[in-house]
Parts: structure tokens; sequence; C-alpha cells
């Protein structure tokens, strides 16, 4: 009997708030195709990176945890508030879940709930809650994460389309007064996005 080759170590990331939302939206995307609860999958999912679809398998044998964790490529560094933020943004996402996808379905003109891409009504439910809840961070930022998440994610299409739903469902949530900012999450409009993620990854 030949002898196990050896595993190689993983590789370490140090976890940023766009890569929260990204493991927000896969935690999500599961429980909807799978069924099971977003908290029994909680740890198969969050703390690891996958490899893309087209990336070629790796050239040694995978241990049977790798295989269990869905041959995850990398393991997450995560801070404690990074943790904190994923588990509230995925409550909050279920919780407004019934009232984003109305503003979703008004502002998709022409198109049925059902015809847009399952990626970007999660990433828009997922934004829409952040707008909501998270008083520190600036909408246009929130916005630009989405839009840069489903650009990675889903079609080719998906960042001008998910961009002008969003915009439009801040205008109504702006002239409603249902966002409720404070601190960083004031940060005046004329400040370039760029600026506003910059604080965003700096406190993440």
């Amino acid at each position: 009997m030949t002898s196990q080759q050896p595993q190689s170590a993983k590789e370490r990331i140090k976890g940023t708030r766009r890569l929260v939302r990204e493991k927000v939206m896969q935690i999500l995307a599961a429980q909807h195709v799978s069924g099971v609860q977003w908290d029994d999958n909680f740890n198969r999912i969050f703390p690891y990176e996958f490899r893309d679809e087209d990336d070629s398998s790796p050239s040694r044998l995978l241990t049977r945890a790798e295989i269990e964790q869905l041959e995850a490529d990398k393991i997450i560094d995560w801070d404690k508030e990074d943790v904190d933020f994923g588990i509230e943004l995925i409550k909050s996402t279920l919780m407004h879940a019934g009232f984003s996808e109305e503003l979703i379905k008004n502002y998709s003109q022409n198109w049925e709930l059902e015809r847009i891409a399952h990626i970007d009504r999660i990433v828009m439910k997922v934004a829409i809650a952040e707008m909501l809840s998270f008083a520190d961070i600036p909408p246009k930022v929130t916005i630009n994460e989405a839009i840069e998440i489903v650009k990675r994610y889903s079609t080719e299409k998906s960042g001008v389309f998910v961009n002008g739903i969003l915009d439009s469902i801040l205008d109504e949530l702006r002239s409603k007064g249902k966002l409720k900012k404070s601190g960083r999450g004031l940060l005046d409009e004329s400040l370039s996005v760029k600026k506003a993620e910059d604080a965003d990854e700096k406190n993440g």
C-alpha cells in the first residue's frame, strides 16, 4: 500500500467587508437552493474561500475535511466584528425579505421577479437590508459593493441593472424617511464613492 501524499497547507486570507457581503450572498443562495437553514450552513461557508469555477483542479489529494468544506481553497481570517456584521446582515436580509421583494418588483419594469437572475435578487435584498439596518454605512457604498459583487458572480449586464434598481429604491427609502443614518453613514454624497469605500474597508 502506497503512503498518502502529504497535504499542502491552506492559504489564509484576511477578511474584508466586501468578502463578508459575498459570504452572506453565498449562504443565502445555499439556503434558497437546498432548503437548509442559513445557520446550519454558516460554519461550512463563511470561514472559507472556494475556487472559481474556471480554476483547474489542484494537483494534490483533498482531505475528507476539504471535501466536506466544499473543497475550500483558502481559510479566511475574520475579525469578530466582521463575523458579527455578517450574522446581523443575514438576519436583517431575512427580516426585510418581503419588503425588499416588493421594492425590487416595483422598480423592475418589464421584468417578472422570477426572471431576474437569482444572484441579482439576493444581492439586492442584502443591499436593501444593509441600507435599512446599518446606520454607519453610506448608502452609496452599499450600492457600489452590490454592483461589484454581481459583476463578479452574475451576468454581464447585472451591474447596470442592479445599479438602476437600487438607485431608485434608495430614492424611495429617502423620500419616505426610512433611512436612519448616523456618523459615517451621513457622508456627503458629493464625496466620491471611492473615498467612502476606502473608509468602509479601513473599518472592515
